[in-house]
């Protein structure tokens, strides 16, 4: 078996005032294929981070955030949501948090709005001029009712990321989100991630692309 290890930096301004932990990971030991990804793994996530996580292919920062949002059960350790286990309190974790994966999550038979009509219904309800102001938004104006599998890659991601501007979540779980996106759709992400955090929100993202976020917490899967 190969041992793994992890570095946790941040990049920021120094001193800040002390926020509230939204998230805790606490011994966190994963296995795959014979293969420890993570062991001891502990880390917070409080209110205005935006946490990149970082690694190789095959560290398992995919497994991490599967883990997080309770998609992957194989591990050991506790996640706590506001101080306590996510296993008390479901309801409250899992109506505070939007996850995008790495595959773009659209039904390519549905068209944008119905996409986001569907994604959004599973926490609120979204009137339909919201739906068409978040689509424009993104750069999808004109392209509402288009099938999905008509749509490019990058139009494709900008659907899913369309459900940030929507969405009441105030922890963004992020897995690859700028791999097929545009210089310009990159920019509009990244200022997203900055809204939202000042704000008051928090995001975990994977990427392999260099966030232009100063106060960026980064944790490194090695």
């Amino acid at each position: 078996m190969t041992a793994s290890a992890e570095i946790s930096t941040e990049r920021g301004t120094g001193s800040e005032p002390e926020r509230v932990v939204m998230l805790h990971a606490q011994d966190l030991f994963c296995v795959r294929d014979d293969r420890i990804l993570f062991q001891s793994l502990n880390f917070d996530v409080r209110g205005g981070d935006i946490l990149q996580v970082k690694g190789s292919n095959g560290s398992g920062k995919t497994t991490l955030l599967r883990i997080l949002c309770g998609l992957n059960q194989s591990y050991e350790g506790t996640i706590h949501w506001y101080q306590e286990r996510i296993e008390e309190q479901t309801e409250s974790f899992y109506g505070s948090l939007l996850f995008i994966g790495h595959r773009v999550g659209v039904n390519k038979v549905l068209t944008p709005v119905e996409n986001l009509r569907w994604s959004c219904s599973l926490q609120k309800q979204v009137s339909d001029k919201e739906l068409y102001t978040a689509l424009k938004e993104v750069g999808l104006h004109g392209f509402e009712e288009s099938q999905c599998f008509t749509l490019s890659a990058g139009q494709q991601q900008r659907v899913s990321i369309a459900r940030l501007l929507i969405s009441d979540a105030s922890l963004w779980v992020l897995d690859e989100p700028f791999t097929t996106l545009d210089s310009r759709g990159v920019k509009q992400l990244e200022e997203l991630l900055k809204n939202h955090a000042n704000a008051g929100g928090a995001a975990i993202v994977t990427t392999h692309h260099n966030l232009e976020i100063s106060a960026l917490k980064e944790l490194t899967l090695v």
